[in-house]
């Protein structure tokens, strides 16, 4: 991902005013509310019938944390994201068979996620930044599908 000096800065700034396992199960009981057809990855879940049960799932939130807390690692490897996802890309492509796309869909739902929680430290320059971050796990997380 190429970010400039001050996008990095600003992404590692507001990266450390997030609670991870807050926003991390947010994430994607969004993703699975918003997506519903995401659900059938997570089918031992328990129940994901409505919006308030993936919400308050505790699968969905501790597997939130954990997906969060790779996209944390991924902060400090910007420069080589493909390096650092590899395992888990070929874990969701070769074992999982996981559709790339969710991987932009998730990114995306993050990005609104940070929004919410950040309010008006959360400027056009930093969305801007964010983007690029989760279009480049997105893109390493696809990587073994090529």
């Amino acid at each position: 991902v190429h970010l400039t000096a001050e996008e990095k800065s600003a992404v590692a700034a507001l990266w450390g005013k997030v609670n991870t396992d807050e926003v991390g199960g947010e994430a994607l009981g969004r993703l699975l509310v918003v997506y519903p057809w995401t659900q059938r990855f997570f089918d031992s879940f328990g129940d994901l019938s409505s919006a308030s049960a993936v919400m308050s799932n505790p699968k969905v939130k501790a597997h939130g944390k954990k997906v969060f807390d790779s996209f944390s690692n991924g902060l400090k490897h910007l420069d080589n994201l493909k390096g650092t996802f590899a395992s888990l890309s070929e874990l969701h492509c070769d074992k999982l068979h996981v559709d790339p796309e969710n991987f932009k869909l998730l990114g995306n739902v993050l990005v609104v996620v940070l929004a919410h929680h950040l309010g008006k430290e959360f400027t056009p320059q930093v969305q801007s930044a964010f983007q690029k971050v989760v279009t480049g796990v997105a893109n390493a997380l696809a990587h073994k599908y090529h």
